[in-house]
């Protein structure tokens, strides 16, 4: 006879196996089958909307989101090189390979359709300090064209004139080959005029070249001609097909590329040639863009476009009827889905308010592939437009995150890249799990390597405005939070979420090291973005200052730390302020009805977030062309430096 204890011993490893047997089936739920769920492959079932006076949409927020600018557009200083930067940046796509994070994106010299157009590539080995860009794919001109009927279905539009120059337009960037080689392909098109677009079945084709580990390029091939709107190897002389190449291994590379029908099925757009390279049968006056796609538990593959969505039962071979998604509210805008580290999946895009402009940038998630909830913020914050344009919208878009293939990284978070505004490229990640919920803030910033390590904290973080894990300047054996900013419209901004609570005390220090233009605002706000208080630091005074309220003003010592201990009672519509052990102001007004409050914020710079002054007929504008450029946009200001540590929050009893 076996033992008790022997017996429990042998039993509890086989109880372990069925245990994780039952997380991993809990987290990757059966989706319904395909007959089931062709009609609606992707649906959103959360109650959480947006709402469309604020660039928020004062949604609550994901946790451990943190979001770093890759390229700050400048027209008369530009990061890429010249004389003069292209402040139209857009379309950005990501890899990793090597080691390394790569970024491609397409840019024109002020705005959408205009030309000339051009892509270029930066890299980072952290995805948070990034290269200056450099030109993968150059402008060029074309001879005289007559564009081919079949552009927008047969209407007629006039010849192009000779030295006509391409407009660039792809929806994908990247590609690694089975053979270790990244090859970054575009697609050369032109605009008959900035009506019409680049990407409706006339263009020139699309070319291909390999870069290298150190960042060099090789050379330029096509590797896709438009041929059924006339263009082919006879009347493109800028490069040869890839098929002329000396290397064997960058032709054995194409070839692998050109086999792939889920990688190749992001062309379509561009071309729309009927030569039966695509797998995709589309029916009239269905126009798919921009596609990506996952796989589901059962194997099924969901492939995912802009506003359509479509299930494949083969890989890619054969899909069902291309339908819409009416729960993703239409913005024109990318939409990214993928599975994440966790088994689970998670679908990014502009959950517009007003089904018009192009925020907030959200995230939703669900464990089947087919249903997703519990809407979450990853990118509320909308830069100010610097530079007018046609085409342009207010907002994060255009999201792309790592398409299957294309490289891991391999520390389990959502990565993702999009542009601000058409001018400017932010990469961010999300920590996965993705959650609106973390602990209680006991934060004094020891023994980390960089402010990446903030696992529960959201960052923001633009290029003029870095956020960095730094020594004391008073006590270089102490780390702290620095906070820097000589950006003359943007703000570096933290922010730690804690449990949500009507009584709560949140603690912290603060210093100013270096006084400049920027002040250190401070609020704790409630989960549905509720600002009941603000407390301010700048050059000559500590103030409460928001609304209504004002307490007592303190002078401001520069390179003296604060300790603060801010006591909430959202009951008794009051919370209570000391300062160095002293009680500086107590009852001060809430300004805002909040039951809970949930997180704290740190930033440089004035809150932002009310679109209602910029409404035009009860709908948020969104400017373009019809603003000015702003001015001294392309010059930093005097640097402020602020430092924050030992972040606490509590319960009250």
């Amino acid at each position: 006879m076996v033992n008790q204890p022997l017996r429990f011993a042998l039993i509890r490893p086989a109880l372990s196996v069925v245990s994780a047997l039952l997380l991993v089936s809990a987290a990757a739920k059966m989706p319904p089958s395909v007959a089931d769920s062709a009609g609606e492959p992707i649906r959103y079932i959360g109650k959480d909307q947006p709402d469309k006076a604020y660039y928020d949409g004062r949604l609550p927020h994901a946790v451990g989101v943190h979001r770093y600018q890759a390229f700050r557009a400048n027209r008369t200083a530009p990061l890429e090189g010249g004389q003069v930067g292209w402040t139209y940046n857009h379309a950005p796509m990501l890899a990793y390979w090597k080691g390394r994070f790569w970024l491609q994106y397409l840019s024109d010299v002020k705005e959408e359709h205009n030309p000339p157009g051009r892509t270029l590539v930066l890299s980072s080995a952290d995805g948070r300090h990034w290269s200056a860009p450099e030109v993968a794919f150059p402008a060029i001109s074309l001879p005289s064209v007559t564009p081919p009927p079949r552009y927008f279905g047969g209407e007629v539009l006039p010849a192009i004139p000779q030295g006509t120059q391409a407009i660039m337009h792809q929806r994908m960037g990247w590609y690694v080959a089975p053979n270790g080689r990244l090859l970054t392909v575009a697609f050369y098109s032109y605009c008959p005029d900035v009506r019409h677009g680049p990407n409706r079945g006339h263009g020139i084709g699309r070319v291909v070249r390999e870069v290298h580990a150190d960042g060099s390029f090789g050379p330029i091939h096509f590797i896709r001609y438009n041929r059924e709107a006339g263009w082919d190897e006879a009347n493109t002389p800028w490069f040869p097909s890839y098929k002329a190449s000396p290397d064997a291994g960058f032709v054995a590379a194409c070839e692998a590329l050109l086999a792939d029908k889920l990688m190749t099925l992001q062309w379509w757009e561009e071309d729309r040639q009927n030569d039966g390279f695509y797998a995709l049968k589309l029916e009239p006056g269905v126009e798919p863009k921009a596609f990506n796609w996952y796989v589901r538990p059962d194997g099924v593959t969901v492939g995912v476009w802009k506003t359509h969505t479509a299930l494949s039962p083969d890989g890619g071979q054969t899909w069902t009827r291309v339908v819409r998604m009416p729960t993703l509210w239409d913005v024109n805008g990318k939409i990214w889905a993928q599975r994440t580290a966790d088994g689970r999946y998670a679908l990014t895009h502009t959950q517009s308010a007003t089904r018009r402009n192009r925020f907030p940038l959200v995230v939703v998630t669900g464990d089947d592939g087919r249903d997703f909830d519990h809407m979450l913020l990853v990118h509320g914050e909308v830069s100010p437009m610097r530079y007018h344009g046609i085409n342009k919208n207010y907002g994060p878009q255009y999201i792309r995150g790592l398409i299957a293939g294309n490289g891991d990284p391999g520390d389990g978070r959502l990565w993702l890249t999009y542009s601000m505004n058409k001018e400017d490229l932010w990469v961010t990640s999300l920590r996965v799990p993705i959650t609106g919920q973390a602990s209680d803030a006991n934060d004094n910033f020891e023994g980390l390597a960089s402010a990446a390590d903030l696992a529960e904290w959201n960052l923001h973080v633009p290029l003029w405005a870095p956020v960095q894990i730094a020594a004391d300047p008073l006590n270089p054996a102490n780390h702290a939070l620095r906070l820097s900013d000589r950006d003359p419209y943007e703000y570096a901004k933290v922010e730690r979420v804690f449990p949500a609570r009507a009584r709560v005390a949140v603690e912290f220090r603060m210093m100013l090291a270096q006084p400049g233009p920027g002040n250190l605002e401070i609020e704790v706000q409630g989960a549905r973005g509720e600002r009941p208080m603000r407390l301010r630091l700048d050059p000559e005074f500590i103030m409460f200052d928001h609304v209504r309220a004002e307490g007592p003003s303190l002078p401001t010592r520069a390179n003296h730390w604060y300790a603060v201990r801010l006591e909430f009672d959202t009951a008794r519509r009051s919370y209570d302020c000391i300062i160095d052990g002293t009680k500086v102001a107590s009852g001060i007004p809430l300004q805002a009805n909040v039951t809970e409050l949930q997180r704290v914020e740190f930033r440089t710079g004035a809150w932002r977030q009310d679109v209602r002054p910029f409404m035009i007929d009860g709908e948020p504008g969104s400017p373009g062309v019809y603003q000015e450029d702003l001015p001294g946009a392309d010059t930093a200001v005097a640097e402020s430096v602020y430092y924050l540590d030992d972040v606490r929050t509590s319960a009250l009893p």
